[in-house]
C-alpha cells in the first residue's frame, strides 16, 4: 500500500500543477498533461502487480466501451441542462473547461484524448488504484475511494463543475470496472467519450 500511496500523492501533485491558478497560467496544460498521462502509465505497470491480466479484448467488451462512453455524454448533456437552471455559474465554469482547447488543433487534442490521456487515467485510477485497494479493502470501498481521490485531485482548478464533472466520471468508470474487471473496455469508454464531449460534440 506504501507504493500505491506514493503514486497517488504524485498523481495529485501532478494535478495541482496543471489545474491550480498559481501554477497553471505559467504552463501549456496539454504538454504537462501529456507527460503526467505517461508517468501514471508508468507507475500503473511498474507498482501494479499481474497488470496484464486486466486487459481482454472481445466484441462485447468494444461495444460496452463505446455504448457507455455514449451514455455518459447524454449523462453530461442532462447534467449541463438542469445545472445552468439552477446555478448561476455552472455556464461560466464550463465555459472555462472549454477554453483549454483555446488555440490548439482539434485533430491534434482528439488523438492526444484518445490515445494517450485517456488511456492513461483508466490505466492508473481504476487499473491500478481501484484494483490494488479491492484487493485489500474490497470492491465497494476501493470504488468510492477512488472516486472520492480522482474527484478531489481536481480540487485545485476551484471549479465546481470541473470537481462535480470528475465525481460523475469517476463513479460511472468506477462501477464499470468493479463489474467488468477489464481496462480494455474503460480505456475505450474514456477514450471516447473525452473525444466527444471535448471536441466532436462540446457540451455549452
Amino acid at each position: 500500500m506504501k507504493k500505491l500511496l506514493v503514486s497517488i500523492v504524485i498523481a495529485a501533485v501532478l494535478w495541482f500543477v496543471m489545474f491550480s491558478p498559481w501554477t497553471a497560467p505559467m504552463l501549456n496544460f496539454w504538454k504537462v498533461m501529456s507527460v503526467s498521462a505517461t508517468l501514471l502509465i508508468a507507475l500503473s505497470v511498474w507498482f501494479g502487480k499481474d497488470f496484464n491480466k486486466q486487459f481482454q479484448i472481445a466484441s462485447k467488451d468494444i461495444a460496452l466501451g463505446l455504448a457507455s462512453a455514449v451514455v455518459l455524454w447524454f449523462v453530461f448533456y442532462l447534467g449541463d441542462y438542469f445545472s445552468s437552471l439552477l446555478f448561476d455559474f455552472a455556464k461560466p465554469q464550463v465555459g472555462s473547461i472549454y477554453q483549454m482547447k483555446e488555440g490548439e488543433n482539434p485533430l491534434f487534442l482528439g488523438l492526444l484524448l484518445a490515445f494517450l490521456v485517456g488511456p492513461a487515467e483508466e490505466i492508473f485510477w481504476r487499473g491500478y488504484v481501484q484494483r490494488t485497494m479491492s484487493t485489500k479493502y474490497g470492491d465497494w470501498t476501493a470504488l468510492i475511494v477512488t472516486t472520492l481521490v480522482y474527484a478531489l485531485v481536481h480540487i485545485w482548478s476551484f471549479n465546481f463543475m470541473l470537481i462535480m464533472a470528475a465525481l460523475v466520471c469517476g463513479a460511472f468508470w468506477g462501477l464499470l470496472y468493479k463489474y467488468t474487471k477489464n481496462i480494455v473496455t474503460l480505456i475505450i469508454s474514456h477514450a471516447v467519450w473525452d473525444v466527444l464531449v471535448f471536441i466532436l460534440f462540446p457540451i455549452l
